[in-house]
C-alpha cells in the first residue's frame, strides 16, 4: 500500500527515474517548449519551477545547486542569465501544460509543456 506516498514512479526504478526527471527538466529549460505525456510533464512541472525560483538568486551556491539537480551546463548557464531574470518579480507560475491529441501508438494524452511568458 502506497499511503501518503506522493511521488510519481512512472513506471521506473529510482535510477533511471531520476536521470528521466533531469534529462527532461533541461530539455524543458533548453528548448522552452517540450511534447510529453501528460503524467511525466506534471512530475517535471514542480520541480522545474523549484529551479527557476532558485535561479533568482545568482550567485555561486545556486549555480552549484542548479549543477546537482540538472545534467547539462548548457541548461544551467540559461536558467541563471536567461530565465531566472525574467521571472524574478513572478512568485509562481512560471510553466503551463497544453493538452494536444493523444499519442497514435498507444494512445497516451500528450501535452506540450512551455513557459508562461
Amino acid at each position: 500500500m502506497r499511503h501518503q506516498n506522493k511521488n510519481k514512479i512512472l513506471d521506473r526504478k529510482v535510477g533511471p527515474r531520476r536521470a528521466l526527471i533531469k534529462n527532461l527538466a533541461g530539455s524543458v529549460i533548453i528548448f522552452e517548449k517540450v511534447k510529453t505525456t501528460t503524467a511525466k510533464a506534471k512530475v517535471i512541472k514542480p520541480y522545474v519551477e523549484k529551479l527557476v525560483t532558485k535561479s533568482a538568486k545568482n550567485d555561486l551556491a545556486t549555480r552549484r545547486y542548479l549543477m546537482t539537480k540538472l545534467n547539462s551546463s548548457k541548461a544551467v548557464k540559461k536558467l541563471l542569465e536567461v530565465i531566472g531574470p525574467k521571472f524574478k518579480e513572478t512568485k509562481g507560475g512560471y510553466l503551463k501544460l497544453i493538452k494536444t491529441d493523444e499519442r497514435q501508438g498507444d494512445g497516451a494524452k500528450m501535452v506540450y509543456i512551455t513557459f508562461s511568458k
